[in-house]
């Protein structure tokens, strides 16, 4: 006797199948009824000639299950929304005490969706951005610019980019004449963040700019005020705000699940190498590891507490003689107070093995991310007594791409109309307080911030959830 699978393969490939109604659906219900071979085999046989119409009442085949009539499997009728972002309701098949299955995906047509243009055809383009726009369901990727033109011919013929559409950097003010796009996505060494920004306000699109935003404070301000004038908007890609991990501990920490916090220590660094590379030329990069990785520490903390801190304290260290510390810090350990009381203690270095974490304390328990900043692979620990032990919870999530999840983010706002949970003066917030970490450890001493009342004073209205 032949497998279901066989059976189907059989159906699938015979050309008589195309004249009929069954389909794999209804062949697979009424197999996986039970049915004897001869009834499967009867089952194929219908669908090689289709019945004349009848409106006699339907037969019955009687098999070892029992009759079970000739009429295809029906399933309960699916809710078809007219909006095409709600999501079609299909019918429950897991039993409401169990895990359910998440809405189905609802993407736009491919005519609706935002288009970018990428500029920069790095490693995080290469290797993250562009196959996360494969995930995405409000945006795409229309027009591709570099200054090589031998990546941007291959780039170009992988992603189905057309030609007309990949420019140099000299013809990066061409972009104006482009309807096919309505955001530009800054992929550039730091260093160049402000002037390609600012001239793509100029040119009439929305900028999405990767961290750290810029150099300096000052080249954050004016790449805000060009977005202004231009009336367009301007997101910094602080992916870990829109990470559903980072959000859980979030709402944990706002709703004190574990209690009051008093302390949060975070760390990030690598051992990164080529000192060759732009992130150790201070011109392009700006500082090292702080605003680099360490600004993963900064500006998650300040995301978690929706606060901002009053004081800080620094320390930078470089090892003597290594040839990729000439221009950049390697490491650098920070202190921060918040208004709260609560006081971070922070780390990051390109001198170690990768280590990228951090830990929530509470007075009634601790949250804790391990590793806590890659693209993948998050993991979220907490721990409170119960009882006379400490229960350590396990909390499980599935991955998101979370450059398709903070991308379409900036889409939804461009369609919308909103302002970005990101803006830009959340970038010119944390440049603040690097400059401030910094000046402390040139100084050796503590240093006041501008004291902030508000609650995430420096955000757009929060990202819904899916």
């Amino acid at each position: 006797m032949k497998s279901i699978n066989q059976l189907w393969q059989l159906f699938d490939t015979d050309p008589a199948s195309t004249s009929t109604d069954l389909t794999r659906k209804d062949f697979l219900t009424i197999a996986g009824r039970g049915l004897a071979a001869g009834a499967v085999g009867s089952a194929l046989m219908a669908c090689e000639k289709k019945p004349e119409a009848s409106t006699s009442a339907p037969t019955v085949t009687n098999t070892p299950g029992g009759p079970v009539p000739n009429l295809p499997a029906q399933s309960p009728p699916a809710t078809v929304p007219d909006d095409v972002q709600k999501p079609i309701e299909l019918e429950q098949i897991e039993a409401k005490t169990e895990q359910q299955e998440p809405p189905t995906p609802t993407p736009l047509p491919p005519d609706q969706r935002v288009g970018y243009a990428l500029v920069g055809l790095g490693h995080l383009t290469l290797d993250q951005l562009l196959p996360a726009f494969a995930e995405c369901k409000k945006s795409k990727v229309v027009a591709l610019v570099s200054g090589s033109p031998e990546k941007l011919q291959k780039v170009s013929a992988q992603y189905g980019i057309k030609k007309e559409n990949c420019y140099k950097y000299a013809d990066y003010d061409k972009l104006r004449d482009n309807k096919d796009v309505q955001a530009i996505y800054i992929v550039l060494p730091n260093g160049l963040h402000a002037e390609y920004t600012i001239r793509g306000a100029q040119a009439g699109k929305h900028i999405l700019c990767e961290k750290p935003m810029a150099n300096t404070a000052a080249e954050c301000q004016a790449m805000i005020d060009a977005c202004n004038k231009a009336g367009k908007k301007l997101m910094i890609a602080y992916r870990i705000q829109y990470e559903p991990h980072h959000r859980m501990v979030r709402e944990m920490v706002q709703k004190q699940q574990f209690g009051k916090v008093k302390s949060i220590m975070a760390n990030n660094g690598q051992n990164s190498d080529n000192p060759d590379h732009w992130r150790f030329k201070k011109a392009l990069a700006g500082g090292g590891s702080l605003p680099d990785v360490g600004i993963y520490c900064l500006n998650t903390i300040r995301y978690l507490l929706g606060e901002e801190p009053t004081e800080v304290s620094a320390f930078v260290h470089n090892t003597p003689g290594d040839p990729r510390f000439t221009e950049v810090e390697e490491q650098v350990n920070w202190l921060m107070k918040f208004p709260s009381g609560v006081q971070a203690s922070c780390a990051t270095s390109y001198g170690h093995h990768d280590d990228k974490n951090y830990k929530v304390l509470a007075d009634r328990g601790w949250i804790k991310m391990d590793p806590a900043f890659p693209y993948t692979g998050l993991q979220l620990e907490t721990s409170q007594a119960q009882g006379k032990e400490n229960q350590v919870t396990q909390h499980k999530i599935g991955d998101k791409n979370q450059f398709a999840t903070e991308i379409d983010h900036f889409s939804e706002c461009i369609v919308e109309n909103k302002r970005p949970f990101t803006p830009g003066e959340e970038g010119l917030q944390d440049h603040k307080i690097m400059d401030a970490i910094y000046q402390s450890a040139r100084e050796g001493r503590p240093v006041k911030l501008a004291a902030v009342s508000k609650k995430d004073a420096f955000r757009g209205p929060e990202p819904k959830m899916e």
